[in-house]
């Protein structure tokens, strides 16, 4: 790539950050393409990261999963073929990029602050400086059975003891001085006590960079507490505005600026020569996201009940959810099925849809469809009108859906001087504009209570 330099118009315009999101176990891959490879083997993961490197993106994104899911009292179809631990696998992708962040997600539920916070700085080390952790968390005991205290913590716990897991961490994190000499923790809190000297010296960026993705008012708060980079399902561009002004505004409560806090929400695009070209892949891609399967799937997860005897191709169900349903386990259990259920049906009425037709009209996974020059300029948009301050690319097929982005698009947001040429720094930290963390020289950590 030869990418043009920014000219004077670009002069004040917000960058775009960029990140990359390997797909896998989710309803985006499309594995039916014959251009899908594996999501187990490490050449997938590095063509995807050298890809995004290529790009001069930000980071790379890896998911995580605990247990594998079950419909049914099977595992779910997704999640058969698994996926590898993400802070193992970082670490041997931090071989073989150079600049590009590495984003692992680690559950703050099933781990304990002494051990993640080793491995994570280890990772800050082995990489100069570029990792970052994605703290997510589980209030679910089908996921717990697999840890030893069974795991079961209550929904309104968990965001208490991620944040303390966090603020533990960075003590650890802290406890060495400038002069190269741990100091001795001792952390006391409701959930976690930690006495004793960390084993890793401070690591290149001070802090591996944090990343939150929980969208409740506890999650917000959390992450204008405790989150340098937020990843958000808003990428609309009214949904965005809200969910931007709305995260943002609370960051002050906490002594933080609006730019020490990155929105980027989690994106995904379909290119054509044409807009209509465009609009008719994406509508292609939908169809085969929503196989007749899946459909059937997606309507169990809100019905509660096996609708194995619906043609997907027919109406929708005439029968009232199970609220009371343990059809699924290990996700996100729906607040309201019956509401779902019923705007579903009004909407089905309305169009003259199938069951397997409002499937794809209501779960549609494509935000930015049309030629490069138009996902370009609609991506800027968002940007430069307070909706994000970047995206999470989350391509549909593994590992090169990521291909034609970095060849078609960066380009232009290059030359429209809102994307960078060359990398100007060596850390995470730097990528993202977010301050390091100041080291409390010759200051012995405080006790937490």
């Amino acid at each position: 790539m030869s990418p043009a330099r920014p000219g004077p118009e670009a002069r004040g315009r917000k960058q775009i950050h960029l990140a990359a999101h390997f797909p896998g176990v989710n309803n985006t891959t499309v594995w039916a393409d014959p251009r899908s490879e594996s999501q187990i083997a490490f050449s997938s993961f590095e063509h995807l990261a050298r890809t995004a490197e290529r790009g001069l993106f930000d980071f790379f994104f890896l998911a995580e999963g605990l247990r594998l899911r079950e419909h049914k009292g099977r595992v779910h179809d997704l999640d058969v073929v698994g996926r590898p631990e993400s802070v193992t696998l970082l670490n041997a992708l931090a071989a073989v990029t150079d600049r590009l962040g590495l984003a692992a997600t680690v559950n703050a539920t099933f781990n304990e602050p002494y051990e993640l916070a080793r491995r994570l700085a280890s990772l800050d080390h082995l990489s100069g400086g570029r990792a970052a952790w994605n703290v997510v968390t589980t209030s679910d005991a089908f996921t717990g059975e697999n840890f030893r205290r069974g795991g079961y913590l209550d929904r309104a716990d968990r965001y208490t003891r991620a944040a303390e897991f966090v603020a533990t961490a960075r003590e650890l994190w802290d406890s060495w001085t400038d002069g190269g000499r741990p100091r001795p923790v001792d952390h006391h809190g409701e959930h976690f006590t930690v006495r004793g000297e960390f084993t890793v010296p401070r690591s290149p960026q001070g802090h591996p960079v944090v990343i939150q993705a929980g969208d409740s008012p506890e999650g917000r708060e959390f992450a204008a507490s405790a989150a340098d980079v937020i990843f958000t399902r808003h990428s609309g561009p009214e949904a965005g505005r809200a969910f931007f002004a709305d995260v943002k505004g609370r960051l002050a409560a906490y002594g933080r600026r609006p730019a020490d806090l990155k929105i980027m929400p989690g994106v995904t695009f379909v290119l054509g020569d044409t807009a209509a070209e465009a609009q008719e892949q994406a509508a292609e891609i939908r169809r085969r996201q929503v196989s007749p399967q899946n459909a059937l799937l997606a309507a169990e997860q809100i019905w509660g009940v096996d609708l194995s005897s619906y043609d997907p191709d027919g109406p929708l169900p005439d029968i009232d959810p199970d609220p009371g349903s343990e059809l699924a386990q290990g996700r996100v259990r729906i607040a309201d099925p019956k509401a779902v259920a019923d705007s579903w049906r009004a909407l089905s009425r309305a169009k003259g849809l199938s069951l397997r037709e409002t499937v794809i009209e209501t779960t549609g996974r494509q935000s930015f469809i049309g030629t490069p020059e138009a996902v370009a300029a609609e991506m800027d948009a968002h940007v430069q009108t307070g909706a994000a301050d970047g995206f999470i690319l989350v391509p549909h097929l593994t590992p090169g859906g990521l291909d034609a982005f970095v060849d078609r698009v960066v380009p232009l947001l290059q030359e429209r001087g809102v994307h960078r040429t060359e990398y100007s720094g060596t850390t995470l930290r730097a990528h993202l504009g977010l301050p390091e963390p100041a080291p409390r020289a010759g200051e012995r950590n405080r006790n937490v209570h």
